[in-house]
């Protein structure tokens, strides 16, 4: 299985480097959001659970067009039919895929955080508050990618999945979304960054574990139906 999570994968990220689309769009996206978010809110700076919430709700919207687009060319080029034929565990492409949309994740937030401190943010964050934002990132990142990639492998066959991929994950991630603001909140603060409350992280790791567990679960049944 390793070998086949491996081949799977650096085919996903050769055809993003070879012609970039996801990572593209999901920055550009969240770029133009921020700029949005900038004139539509009236404030030169947020901070505090205002800059947080502008911060996750315009990370989860530009995730969803890397979403909508994990499993298409597999399936309409016939990639999807040739893995199935292959004599290979299907949760290979389960792992494959959520860590290739953890990595586009990763690389469109390297654009978009840094706009969203230069568009929106007053407070400028000191190293110690940045190394504790990625962490929450990163938590984060994963539930999103372990969603993202059951909901894609759902709506992949049916004609309507640039409509239905958003309607299906965006009601699942709230939990993330809810505990990613609450746990980047203190970190965002005007008079200062503090500490992160345990339980938000504790929240994204068990969201992260329950939904990786059902994933692992019900892909098999998913891909072959």
């Amino acid at each position: 299985m390793r070998r086949a999570v491996g081949a799977l994968l650096r085919k996903e990220l050769r055809l993003e480097l070879s012609a970039p689309q996801a990572v593209p769009a999901m920055a550009l996206f969240s770029v133009t959001t921020l700029v949005v978010f900038h004139f539509a809110l009236q404030r030169g700076q947020v901070d505090g659970d205002l800059a947080a919430g502008v911060l996750w709700v315009t990370l989860l919207f530009a995730a969803m067009l890397g979403t909508s687009r994990l499993f298409v060319a597999d399936y309409e080029e016939g990639g999807l039919d040739g893995f199935l034929l292959a004599p290979v565990d299907r949760t290979a492409l389960l792992v494959a895929k959520a860590v290739a949309m953890f990595a586009f994740l990763v690389a469109f937030e390297v654009v978009a955080v840094p706009a969203f401190a230069l568009l929106l943010l007053g407070p400028t964050p000191d190293a110690s508050a940045v190394a504790r934002l990625v962490l929450v990132l990163a938590l984060a990142d994963a539930g999103v990618a372990v969603v993202g990639t059951l909901v894609g492998a759902l709506a992949v066959q049916t004609r309507a999945r640039d409509l239905l991929v958003p309607l299906l994950a965006l009601p699942l991630l709230i939990p993330v979304v809810i505990a990613a603001a609450k746990a980047t909140t203190p970190l965002l603060l005007a008079t200062g960054a503090g500490a992160i409350p345990v339980r938000w992280l504790a929240i994204l790791g068990l969201y992260d574990l329950v939904f990786g567990l059902l994933a692992y679960a019900v892909f098999d049944y998913l891909v072959e139906d």
